[in-house]
């Protein structure tokens, strides 16, 4: 009886942990151009994030999407024209002088949920680079910069998890009735 009854719990308890399993975190970053905290000495000629997972455009027209590239001096560079592709944002890359720049980005993960951050470059350009001019606001917007969306873990629905975990109760409770309802007794 004690053999049935661990069985029986150790079973509840696969089912009960197997229910959270599907929760997962959003898209992160594989790989971006430039890189994290890389000197760039040659301009590329796009500006990209590639996440662990294809993107979601819902609309077609990137909606919730952006690429922000600013200078220490809060200029902001590009034409801000995105191209969503799988797992890939890219922007044209354009640059100012030489020096310090922020590249800000956001997408929307495969789970519908928006993850964005930020992170620093250097730009060393060759003597024979001609310098994009800054603008005092992201292409198309009002002059207002969001912050970047604090990247969260997906939240867990537990619903399916207490229904299942409440049916694996029930049935514990059951069979530790009938068990001790139907055992000889000495």
């Amino acid at each position: 009886m004690r053999r049935a009854i661990a069985i029986v719990a150790l079973t509840a308890g696969a089912v009960l942990f197997g229910a959270a399993a599907p929760a997962q975190a959003h898209s992160f970053l594989v790989s971006s151009t430039p890189a994290e905290g890389s000197v760039l000495t040659s301009l590329p000629e796009t500006f990209e994030v590639r996440m662990n997972e294809d993107l979601l455009d819902l609309v077609g027209d990137g909606t919730g999407f952006g690429i922000r590239i600013v200078d220490a001096d809060g200029l902001y560079y590009g034409d801000g024209q995105l191209t969503i592709a799988g797992d890939t944002l890219s922007t044209p890359a354009a640059l100012g002088e030489a020096g310090d720049y922020t590249f800000i980005y956001q997408v929307v993960s495969a789970d519908g949920h928006p993850v964005s951050d930020e992170f620093d470059f250097t730009w060393d350009p060759p003597a024979d680079f001609v310098p994009s001019e800054g603008a005092d606001a992201p292409p198309g917007a009002s002059g207002e910069t969001p912050e970047p969306v604090a990247e969260q873990a997906a939240p867990l629905d537990l619903g399916p998890v207490l229904w299942i975990g409440g049916a694996i109760l029930a049935v514990l409770i059951a069979v530790g009735v009938t068990l001790l309802v139907v055992r000889p007794r000495t």
